[in-house]
C-alpha cells in the first residue's frame, strides 16, 4: 500500500481509522496526501465516525465535516469522495464488529449465565468482551444497526445492545443452538429469545400459582422428612422448579393439542411428582411409607419411589390429558427407551394427522444422562423413520453430582448434556432458584418442540438439599459444597422474598403454607385409619381390558389354525410382486419356490411358515411390527420381507400389500443397538395388545448387549408391577462351529430367569411349530413375552420342513413325542439338535432309542413330558445339549427334577463345562460334535 487516500480499499478501512488515530498525536507522522484530508475535519474538532448508517455531524468522514473543511477551499471534489468512500467503510467495519459480538453472544453466552445456583463458579469469555472486536469504549456510546439482532426500538446504542444480549444470553438462562444447521430454526430461537430478552412477563395471579408450586414440593419433602425420620425418598429438595416446570410444560401442552404424555423419570423426586403432578393421594404415599400391608406384596411389587401411575389431568383452560408415568427400576437411564416404545405405539393406532397428541416427557439426572450409553443410542433413534415420535421434552435434573461423583470425575465435557449435541436441537441451561428463568425455559421449549416436532432439553441446575438419600452424609465427599447448601434458603423462600418486595403480604404467604399443611395432615390420618384400601397402580388400563397374566395352567386355549385354502390364498399372495417390480434373479426363483408351497407342491421352510404367519394375522386385523438389525433381509439371507427392485432400486414389502382393510406391517433394519431398540419394542409392545410385536437379535449372542431390558423390565415387569407384555424376541441359536460369540443366545440365563411363569421360552424344531406359537401369542389373552431360540442352519435344513396342511391344521406342540413306542432308552432334546439325533441314529441302526423334543422349556409342560415317556416304561432318559454343561438347559432341568424323571434315571450328555460357550475352530467344533453324538448313544 502506498499509503495515499488513492490506494485506499474496502479491506484498508481499518488502516485509514488507525492513520488517523496517528495524526492527532503527531501530524507530521502520516503521509501528506493522508494529512490534507485529515487536517480541515480535525480543525473542526470533529470526532471518531459513528457506528450505523446515519453520519452524524462529529464524524470525521462525515458530509457536514467535510463541507466544512474540502468544500470551503481546502480540498476537492475527488479528496471528498474518498472521504465519503471512507466513512462508509468506517461505519460498515464497525458495524460487522458488532454482528461479530452479537454472533459470540449467541454462540458462547452460555459459558458466563449465572447457572449454578450455588454460586461457585464465574466464567468469563474474551470473546464476548467488546475490547475483543476492536471496540473501545467510546465506540460503545454510538449508535448501531439491528440487522442482525432482534434487539426492541429502545436499544440505540452498542452499550444498549450489549446489556440486551447480557440480559437475553448470560443471566439465569444459557442457550446452546448454534450447532443447528437449519436457519430457520435458529432464527426462530433468536427471535423468541432476543425479543423479549428471554424474559416471561408474569401477571400477579402467574407468579402466586409458581409460588404454590414451590410450596407444595418443598412442604411435601419437609413433611415426610418430620413424618418418617430418616426413611429413604430420595428427596426433590434442592430442585423444587422442577414440580412448577412441569405444572407449565402441562399447561402448554394443552395448549398444543396434546391428549397423552407418557413420563419416565428416575427415583429422585418421583414421590414428589406423583404427588403434585399425577395427582396421586399423599395418603396412599405415607400408607407406604407405614408398609402396614406386607400380605399384598409377598414376593413381589416394588418400592415407593419406582412405581408409576395412570391418571387424568386437567389444566387451567380445561384441557384433558392422559398422564402415565412408567415404572421405573433403579437402571436409570433404561426406562427413556420403553417411554418412547410406548409413545410411539399409541401413535401408530391414531390417524396421521393425529399422531401429535401423543408426546413424552422424560426426565434425567445429570450423572446418568452423562454416563450411560443407552442415552447416545436413544438420541440417534430419534430421527430414524420406524423410532420417531415428534419430539420428546427432556429435562435434565441437574444435582451437579451423582452419588458422591463431582463432574470433574463423571465426564469429560464442559455440559452433562453435551450428548444431546449431536442432534439438530436447542439445549437450555437453566438456575432453579430462579422460578421465572424457568417459567420461560420450558414455554420456549415446549413451544419450539411444536413448531419443529424435535426433541428439546432443558438443564436445569440445581442440587441435592441431602445425601443420596435420606441417610447418607454427603459431606463426607463434598464439605464446602453441602457447607454452602445448608447456608442457603430454600427456592420457595427466596421467591417468596421477591414476591413480597412486589406487594405480596405474609399473610397471603401463610395462607398457602397453611392450606396445603393441613390438607398433608389430612392425607396422614386418612392414610393411618382403619379399613384403608389402597389403590392398585397400574399404567396399561387398555391392556388389561383384553388381556391377562397370571399362571399358565389357567391359560385358556387358543385356536391357532388356519383354514387350508386361506393359508394357500395367503402364501400365494405373500409370493407375488407386481409386474412392474424386478426382484433379484435369485429372488424371482426363491418366489417361484414360495409360490410351489402355496400350491402343495413343496415343504414350508421356516421364513414361509413366519410369512404365513405374519399374513394371517394382518388379514385379521393384528398389527405386526419387527425390527431388528438387517431383519428385513434376515441376518442369514432367509426372510426378504422387503423386495429391492434389482432394476431401479426401489422397494416393495408383499405384507403390505394383502388387502385392503389388513392391519400394518412394520420391518425395521434397526441401528446397530440391542439395549435402546429392545427397550423401546417393550416399551411398543406395552400399548399393543392386538398386535405381534417381535425384536430380532442379529445374533443371539448379542443380546446381553440389552440384559438390563431383559432382566429389569421383559422377565420382572409382571412380578414387580403388573405389567403384561407379548414381546417376541427371536435369539439365533446354534452350535455350527461359528465360533464364542456366534453360537449361543445364553439359554441358562433366561431359564435363570424363568419363575412363576413369567415368559415362555422355546428351542423349536418345525416351521409349524413356529407358525403356531406366533399365532399364539396373539391369539390367547394369556400375555407373556416369547423367546425363541431361533434358527440359523435349519433355515435352509432338508429336514426342517412342515407341509402346509400341518401348518394349518395343527396346533402348538409343547413337547413333541417320538412314534416309537418300547424304547430302551430316551434321548430328550430341543431345537437344532434333534437333526444331528436324528441322523446319528440312523446311522448306528440304534432303532432302540426314542428321541423326545422339549419344545417349550418354560414353562414345562409336565404332563405332557410324562405323556411323551410313558410309551418306553423303565427306559433311561438322557438328556442331550450342544451347549458346554454349565450352560444350556441342564443346570434348570436338574434343579427341577434331580436325578429321576418321572420314575426313571435322567443324566445329561453335554460338551465340557467351559468359560466360553464354543470353540473358535471349525475342526474342533466338528470332532466335540461326533464325541457329543458318540455319547449320547452310548449313555445308559
Amino acid at each position: 500500500m502506498s499509503g495515499a487516500p488513492e490506494a485506499l480499499g474496502g479491506e484498508n478501512l481499518a488502516f485509514a481509522e488507525a492513520l488517523y488515530e496517528q495524526f492527532l498525536q503527531d501530524p507530521a507522522s502520516v503521509d501528506p496526501a493522508w494529512r490534507a484530508l485529515f487536517e480541515p475535519i480535525a480543525d473542526r474538532g470533529a470526532g471518531p465516525a459513528p457506528l450505523g448508517p446515519t453520519f452524524q455531524p462529529r464524524s470525521i468522514f462525515a458530509p457536514a465535516a467535510l463541507d466544512g473543511g474540502y468544500r470551503n477551499g481546502k480540498g476537492n471534489g475527488t479528496a471528498i469522495a474518498r472521504a465519503e468512500q471512507v466513512a462508509a467503510g468506517s461505519a460498515a467495519l464497525r458495524q460487522e464488529r458488532v454482528d461479530q459480538l452479537v454472533t459470540a453472544f449467541r454462540a458462547l453466552g452460555h459459558m458466563e449465565a449465572q447457572l449454578d445456583p450455588l454460586e461457585r463458579t464465574l466464567t468469563r469469555v474474551p470473546e464476548l468482551e467488546p475490547s475483543y472486536y476492536g471496540l473501545t469504549e467510546a465506540d460503545l456510546d454510538l449508535p448501531h444497526t439491528s440487522r442482525i439482532s432482534h434487539a426492541p426500538p429502545g436499544c440505540r446504542t452498542i452499550r444498549d445492545l450489549l446489556a440486551h444480549l447480557r440480559a437475553t444470553y448470560c443471566r439465569t438462562i444459557g442457550v446452546q443452538f448454534n450447532h443447528i444447521e437449519d436457519a430457520g430454526a435458529r432464527n426462530w430461537l433468536q427471535q423468541r429469545m432476543e425479543s423479549t430478552e428471554n424474559r416471561l412477563p408474569l401477571t400477579h395471579d402467574e407468579q402466586v400459582r409458581l409460588l404454590t408450586k414451590l410450596n407444595d414440593a418443598e412442604m411435601f419433602e419437609q413433611f415426610i422428612q418430620k413424618k418418617y425420620l430418616g426413611a429413604k425418598s430420595f428427596s426433590l429438595e434442592g430442585g423444587e422448579s422442577l414440580i412448577p416446570m412441569l405444572d407449565l410444560a402441562l399447561e402448554r401442552a394443552g395448549d398444543h393439542g396434546v391428549e397423552e404424555i407418557i413420563i419416565g423419570m428416575a427415583h429422585r423426586g418421583r414421590l414428589n411428582v406423583l404427588a403434585n403432578i399425577l395427582h396421586k393421594s399423599p395418603g396412599q404415599i405415607f400408607r407406604e411409607f407405614e408398609d402396614r400391608d406386607p400380605d399384598l406384596y409377598w414376593g413381589r411389587g416394588d418400592v415407593k419411589y419406582h412405581l408409576g401411575r395412570l391418571t387424568d389431568h386437567v389444566t387451567s383452560k380445561g384441557k384433558k390429558i392422559r398422564l402415565t408415568l412408567c415404572f421405573n427400576p433403579s437402571h436409570l437411564e433404561f426406562v427413556s427407551p420403553v417411554v418412547e416404545g410406548r409413545v410411539r405405539a399409541r401413535q401408530d393406532r391414531r390417524p396421521a394427522h393425529d399422531r401429535g397428541r401423543v408426546m413424552p416427557l422424560i426426565m434425567h439426572g445429570d450423572a446418568a444422562f452423562a454416563g450411560q450409553g443407552v442415552v447416545q443410542e436413544l438420541l440417534n433413534m430419534s430421527a430414524l423413520a420406524g423410532y420417531t415420535i415428534g419430539g420428546a421434552l427432556h429435562i435434565i435434573i441437574n444435582n451437579q453430582i451423582g452419588f458422591t461423583t463431582p463432574p470433574r470425575s463423571a465426564r469429560s465435557t464442559r455440559y452433562a448434556t453435551d450428548v444431546a449435541r449431536m442432534l439438530q436441537v436447542p439445549i437450555f441451561h437453566v438456575n432453579g432458584e430462579d422460578p421465572e428463568a424457568v417459567a420461560q425455559v420450558v414455554l420456549l421449549a415446549m413451544d419450539f418442540r411444536e413448531q419443529f416436532r424435535e426433541d428439546v432439553f432443558i438443564d436445569l441446575y440445581c442440587y441435592r438439599r441431602h445425601g443420596h438419600n435420606e441417610g447418607d452424609e454427603p459431606a463426607y465427599t463434598q464439605p464446602l459444597m453441602y457447607k454452602t447448601i445448608r447456608a442457603r434458603p430454600t427456592v420457595r423462600e427466596a421467591y417468596v422474598q421477591k414476591l413480597m418486595q412486589q406487594g405480596l403480604t405474609q399473610a397471603q404467604v401463610d395462607e398457602i403454607a397453611e392450606q396445603r399443611r393441613q390438607y398433608l395432615e389430612d392425607e396422614l390420618a386418612r392414610a393411618r385409619a382403619e379399613g384403608y384400601a389402597p389403590e392398585k397402580a397400574t399404567t396399561q388400563e387398555e391392556y388389561h381390558e383384553v388381556c391377562r397374566g397370571g399362571p399358565v395352567s389357567e391359560a385358556p386355549a387358543a385356536d391357532t389354525s388356519l383354514p387350508l385354502e386361506q393359508a394357500r390364498a395367503l402364501l400365494g399372495q405373500v409370493a407375488t410382486v407386481p409386474a412392474d417390480v424386478t426382484p433379484h434373479p435369485k429372488l424371482a426363483r426363491w418366489l417361484e419356490h414360495r409360490r410351489e408351497m402355496a400350491r402343495g407342491e413343496r415343504p414350508l421352510d421356516w421364513a414361509a411358515a413366519e410369512a404365513l404367519a405374519f399374513a394371517s394375522l394382518l388379514t385379521t386385523g393384528h398389527r405386526v411390527r419387527l425390527s431388528g438389525q438387517d431383519s428385513g433381509r434376515g441376518t442369514f439371507s432367509h426372510r426378504h420381507a422387503v423386495l429391492h427392485d434389482f432394476e431401479t432400486g426401489g422397494t416393495y414389502v408383499p405384507l403390505q400389500y394383502l388387502s385392503a382393510d389388513q392391519a400394518p406391517f412394520e420391518v425395521l433394519d434397526s441401528p446397530l443397538s440391542e439395549v435402546a431398540v429392545l427397550g423401546f419394542e417393550w416399551g411398543y409392545s406395552l400399548e399393543t395388545p392386538r398386535g405381534l410385536v417381535l425384536w430380532e437379535a442379529q445374533f443371539g449372542d448379542f443380546v446381553n448387549g440389552a440384559q438390563v431390558i431383559v432382566d429389569q423390565f421383559i422377565s420382572s415387569a409382571e412380578d414387580k408391577w403388573g405389567l403384561l407384555s407379548h414381546l417376541v424376541m427371536l435369539l439365533p441359536h446354534g452350535f455350527e462351529g461359528q465360533g464364542p460369540e456366534h453360537s449361543s443366545a445364553r439359554l441358562e440365563r433366561f431359564l435363570q430367569l424363568a419363575a412363576e411363569d413369567n415368559m415362555i421360552i422355546v428351542n423349536l424344531t418345525t416351521p409349524a411349530q413356529y407358525f403356531h406359537a406366533l399365532r399364539r401369542q396373539v391369539l390367547s389373552p394369556w400375555r407373556k413375552p416369547l423367546v425363541v431360540m431361533s434358527p440359523k442352519s435349519l433355515l435352509r435344513h432338508p429336514e426342517c420342513t412342515s407341509t402346509l396342511e400341518e401348518v394349518a391344521g395343527g396346533a402348538f406342540q409343547p413337547v413333541i413325542p417320538d412314534p416309537k413306542a418300547g424304547a430302551a432308552q430316551v434321548l430328550l432334546c430341543s431345537g437344532r439338535l434333534y437333526y444331528d439325533l436324528v441322523a446319528a441314529r440312523a446311522q448306528h441302526g440304534r432303532d432302540d432309542v426314542a428321541i423326545v423334543r422339549l419344545e417349550r422349556l418354560y414353562p414345562i409342560d409336565d404332563d405332557g413330558l410324562k405323556a411323551a415317556l410313558d410309551p418306553h416304561p423303565g427306559a433311561p432318559v438322557t438328556w442331550v445339549q450342544e451347549d458346554p454343561e454349565n450352560m444350556g438347559g441342564w443346570a434348570f432341568l436338574r434343579a427341577r427334577y434331580g436325578e429321576r424323571l418321572h420314575g426313571r434315571s435322567l443324566a445329561c450328555v453335554a460338551r465340557d463345562e467351559s468359560a466360553s460357550p464354543a470353540t473358535g475352530s471349525l475342526a474342533a467344533h466338528k470332532r466335540e460334535q461326533e464325541r457329543l453324538l458318540e455319547r449320547a448313544f452310548s449313555a445308559r
